[in-house]
């Protein structure tokens, strides 16, 4: 069998023919972000001779090892700083038959993951539903988030989003090469979870991401992710002296060991582990202008159709198994809720979600007020933004719960991707979801993804979120079409976030 093979504008790559799918891995979309380049924008490939062999996922971003990434799947993780930025596609044929594309960010808090992941193999998508998928990977941690411009004059021309512009740079070899994969540039589609749907969130505020995709899924990840020039100038400056640069010289840092740095950022992440994450997008006021939440409420990427949801039980893949939840009561309750949330009346928010979850213990309700804080709440934030411009988004709430751990883990974060891409017999999946997850979830869930990429709406009977109704589609066994879910839980956050 003749293996698939396309040009691209810097060469040509040859792939694998499998289950019916032509598969490409390790695609280069930029030159190693080493040397001067490391922390510094991506830049476009040098053109190679010959026929490239893209049949091996490329090596991951740096990263520190991660329990996440076992549990999804991965095996033996081999990182490389010089030959991260590639990226891999799934495709029905490379026939040019103008598919619809589906472009995946993976997620890991900025600071781990991979675009080769098992749970995110796009075959199912390619084959079920005749679209293109691509994977990516981008930089993490301090080598993509690292905020240098306001320490000395050699920052210049360094960026805290590289990472971010990784993500651009994908998108940019996508408009440029997907027609031949039997892709359709004009109808490319964003999705991503956790950072990734963070990630799908900044690339909607971001001018340079104008015109490279057409839509949007933000799945537990919204656009009030972004830390200002004084906060990621903090981190920054902490980073710089664990790994002992000066701030006078930058250019002691592209020439430091990796491992010093990976050592340094995973100091700074367990320091502020309870005030979010000290690696990721950065309001500079030029690569990203604002808050993305902002932007877009200001009429952003009104153009873009928007998908966007979030899981029942969140934050219980942090807390269900952390025995430092165990004994919470009342007081200590109140008190991490009044340290989240500075100046608000906490006593008044706990009564609220209380009196809304009769019976419900203090670690539960924590659970929920925290679910509702980083991920609940900026999903609707972005759905009412579409909603005041009379532009369509189309809300989801994930309520299905996954038997392992006991039921401890009810919906929790990442729950659902597996089930978006249809893989639930990829390794991994039992550990999260046990032995028997519902197959027909998985198979109306890949539909509605592909079919939102495909027209721009989800399905026929899945109405757009208005203020007025709050339109919900609750995705469990048995979908049903709910209005304002836990409307009383949602009404205390108005003004809050």
């Amino acid at each position: 069998m003749t293996e698939p093979t396309v040009d691209t504008t810097v060469g040509r790559v040859s792939g694998t023919r499998q289950a019916g799918v032509d598969v490409f891995r390790g695609i280069p979309y930029a030159r190693p972000p080493i040397g001067e380049l490391r922390f510094r924008p991506p830049v476009a490939p040098e053109p190679w001779s010959g026929v490239k062999t893209a049949t091996t996922f490329g090596p991951l971003a740096l990263q520190s090892a991660s329990p996440l990434e076992g549990m999804l799947g991965s095996t033996a993780i081999v990182t490389d700083e010089a030959t991260c930025l590639s990226l891999n596609v799934w495709t029905p044929a490379t026939d040019g038959g103008r598919r619809p594309v589906m472009v995946w960010i993976h997620g890991g808090a900025f600071l781990t993951g991979s675009g080769s992941t098992p749970w995110y193999d796009g075959a199912r998508f390619a084959a079920n539903h005749d679209v293109v998928v691509v994977t990516i990977n981008y930089r993490l941690g301090a080598f993509g988030f690292l905020f240098l411009d306001d320490l000395a004059s050699d920052g210049a021309g360094s960026t805290a989003n590289a990472g971010i512009l990784d993500q651009v740079a994908a998108l940019r070899w996508v408009a440029d090469n997907i027609a031949g994969f039997g892709g359709d540039p004009g109808n490319v589609t964003i999705f991503g979870e956790s950072a990734g749907g963070m990630s799908v969130g900044t690339l909607l505020a971001l001018p340079a991401a104008r015109g490279l995709f057409h839509r949007a899924v933000l799945q537990s990840g919204a656009c009030h992710n972004a830390l200002t020039r004084d906060e990621a100038t903090k981190m920054a400056h902490e980073l710089l002296a664990a790994v002992g640069v000066s701030e006078t010289d930058l250019s002691g840092l592209r020439t430091a060991d990796p491992a010093a740095i990976l050592d340094a950022q995973a100091k700074l992440s367990a320091t502020y582990v309870s005030q979010g994450m000290p690696f990721q997008p950065v309001q500079d006021g030029t690569v990203l202008p604002d808050l993305p939440i902002r932007l877009l409420q200001a009429g952003e990427a009104a153009d873009v159709d928007v998908m966007v949801g979030t899981n029942l039980d969140e934050w219980k893949l942090f807390s269900a198994l952390d025995p430092r939840f165990s004994d919470l009561d009342r007081a200590g309750l109140v008190t991490a809720v009044r340290g989240a949330l500075p100046g608000v009346d906490a006593e008044a928010l706990v009564d609220a979600y209380r009196q809304n979850r009769p019976g419900a213990s203090a670690p539960d309700l924590l659970g929920a007020i925290t679910t509702d804080r980083v991920f609940r709440v900026p999903a609707i934030r972005v759905a009412e933004a579409r909603a005041d411009q009379g532009r369509p988004a189309y809300m989801y709430l994930f309520t299905w719960s996954t038997p392992a751990f006991g039921g401890r883990l009810g919906s929790c974060h990442a729950l659902e991707i597996p089930f978006v891409f249809d893989n639930l017999h990829q390794p991994g999946v039992p550990f999260l979801c046990g032995d028997q997850p519902p197959q027909s979830l998985a198979t109306g869930m890949n539909a509605a993804w592909a079919s939102f990429a495909r027209t721009g709406s989800p399905a026929p009977d899945w109405p757009t979120y208005q203020t007025d109704s709050r339109s919900t589609m609750v995705l469990d066994a048995e979908w049903r079409l709910e209005a304002d879910p836990d409307g009383a839980e949602r009404k205390v956050w108005e003004g809050l976030l």
